[in-house]
């Protein structure tokens, strides 16, 4: 996850052709500094957070993702600009609601709408706010991931004077920022609404009133505080903050950001940021606009609701690199981020790494893995696949990775947790990932009369292997055995004959159903190659004496 790599001549050659994503977004990033005046030679990424709760996945998606177009940019140009990455908090925000995750909630009650960094930290430990304490967790959780950025806090760029510049600015512009607001709001709020929201020097909350007057001259605005009496405080020195769709655009131009991504929920508005951006004298930066994630069922993902992945939900079953991965691949589609996309994920992550030192420099460019390890993927060391693990931990009801390196040493002789030690963490994710939700819904089939012959006929060609047959003759005696039944034969498959006919997917879905209990798997000679031809003789055996289906049975 980081952004350091040094392009060999060959794709240094080819740049211009890349076409992923990050490429195409660098590129209007290029045209835009191209346009910028001045001796400026740094570029400014910024991301957002809100730390009224803990990091999620999407935290973790809108940093990687930037760090990609951050990295395709240093790419493209060769180092000319200097780059940063700026995670920017929103710990000025007012507490709207006490968190549900808090040990005492009715201890911050007398705190809600006080600034977060304001606010007590009921977690107890070294940091003296709420605010202070999740910023901590956003710095641990991407210094986990390896990010390159530096963070930066909105109480400490008001309270130190970092946007006074552009506050007073903002008083001097006040009616053209209104009118760019007003538009947007009902008319109820319209009679109410200023884009700004004084901290009470009485109370220290974050007020939501309306403005009595607002002083360009003085850089001062006045407003009724909570007691009743109007009070005059100037907008510089953290006495006053912006709402959050007009400090949007104030930070954008105070700080010349060149580009920032957000979701698809904040789409409508970036207008109005661009607006304000502009009105308070900035250039607005490059958009990316990503779509929001789905659940199982189609549905927007809720922190409320619950209803998705979280990143220790990820984490727990997978790697940050599948991760990653799956916020590389088509960002501005909207994705079910759910349990089952994990395996596939892993799969996909490890195909790309494995094709990777195949590939020439242009495919390498547009390789996921390019992007996702900053230029320098590492080499793959991984025989077998997450699919392949999973079948293996079903067989072999595995309850710990160190049942699972039995048969991995036998099918991959010299390979061991030390010398494999990716191979290791994809067992240990296995064993967990099959015990939580594979096994749960796990339901095998007896076979017909049919299935039962051809079942009975593999175990038998199995018992005439050699014994070290690879994966390939295993497979080949698979086909062998479904081209002879008559239900299997597939005379539409490419290269097929009536004499030597294809094998359609049926043979392959009963073998997963009956013996697996699961719709679908791998490349089923490889998991005999894997598991042992003894072994997956004894399941046959197994299933065709009704001991699978029974145990099935017996567990639910």
């Amino acid at each position: 996850m980081t952004h350091s790599a040094v392009l060999d001549p060959a794709m240094t050659a080819v740049l211009g052709d890349a076409k992923a994503w990050p490429f195409e977004e660098a590129r209007r990033l290029i045209k835009r500094i191209e346009k910028r005046k001045g001796g400026n030679d740094t570029v400014l990424f910024e991301t957002g957070y809100g730390p009224s709760g803990l990091p999620h996945i999407g935290t973790f998606g809108e940093v990687a993702r930037t760090t990609m177009v951050r990295h395709a940019f240093e790419a493209l140009t060769g180092g000319t600009f200097k780059t940063r990455l700026l995670c920017f908090s929103d710990d000025m925000d007012g507490m709207r609601k006490v968190p549900d995750t808090v040990p005492d909630r009715a201890a911050l009650e007398p705190y809600l709408q006080m600034p977060l960094t304001a606010v007590p930290n009921p977690f107890g430990g070294d940091y003296k706010s709420f605010g202070d304490h999740n910023n901590a967790m956003l710095r641990r959780f991407l210094d986990t991931f390896g990010f390159d950025y530096e963070f930066a806090s909105a109480t400490d760029y008001y309270t130190s004077g970092r946007f006074d510049a552009v506050l007073l600015r903002a008083v001097e512009r006040y009616d053209d920022i209104m009118k760019v607001m007003l538009p947007t709001l009902g008319a109820e709020r319209q009679a109410t609404y200023s884009p700004f929201l004084p901290i009470s020097p009485t109370s220290g909350r974050v007020l939501y009133v309306p403005m009595k007057e607002v002083n360009a001259k003085d850089g001062t605005i006045t407003f009724a505080d909570e007691d009743g009496r109007d009070v005059t405080v100037p907008v510089t020195g953290g006495r006053v903050k912006l709402q959050w769709k007009p400090d949007f655009g104030m930070r954008w131009a105070a700080l010349g950001v060149d580009f920032e991504m957000f979701g698809k929920d904040h789409q409508t508005n970036a207008p109005i940021y661009d607006k304000i951006c502009q009105i308070l004298g900035g250039v607005a930066p490059e958009h990316y606009v990503y779509e929001l994630f789905l659940d199982e069922n189609g549905e927007k993902i809720s922190k409320s609701k619950g209803n998705g992945l979280t990143i220790d939900d990820w984490l727990t079953y997978a790697s940050p690199e599948s991760l990653a991965l799956f916020m590389f691949q088509k960002p501005r589609s909207a994705k079910r981020l759910y349990f089952d996309v994990i395996p596939r994920a892993v799969d996909e992550y490890l195909q790309l790494l494995a094709a990777y030192p195949r590939q020439d420099a242009k495919a390498k460019l547009d390789n996921a893995v390019w992007h996702i390890h900053s230029g320098a993927p590492p080499a793959l060391e991984t025989p077998l696949t997450f699919a392949l693990l999973l079948n293996l931990v079903a067989a072999s009801n595995a309850h710990d990775k160190s049942v699972l390196w039995g048969f991995i040493r036998r099918h991959v002789p010299g390979v061991s947790p030390e010398t494999h030690p990716l191979l290791d963490q994809l067992a240990g994710y296995a064993v967990r990932y099959y015990t939580d939700f594979v096994k749960p819904k796990k339901r095998h089939r007896a076979a017909d009369e049919v299935e039962r012959a051809a079942l009975e006929a593999l175990s038998d060609a199995l018992a005439k292997a050699p014994d070290d047959a690879g994966a390939e003759a295993l497979q080949t005696i698979l086909y062998d055995v479904g081209r002879s039944v008559p239900r299997y034969q597939d005379l539409a498959a490419k290269g097929a004959t009536p004499e030597k006919p294809g094998v359609s997917n049926a043979w392959f879905n009963s073998i997963y159903e009956i013996l697996l209990g699961e719709s679908k798997g791998p490349r089923f000679g490889s998991f005999i190659a894997l598991y042992g031809i003894p072994e997956t003789r004894a399941l046959i055996a197994q299933a065709l004496n009704g001991e699978l289906v029974a145990a099935d049975a017996k567990a639910f």
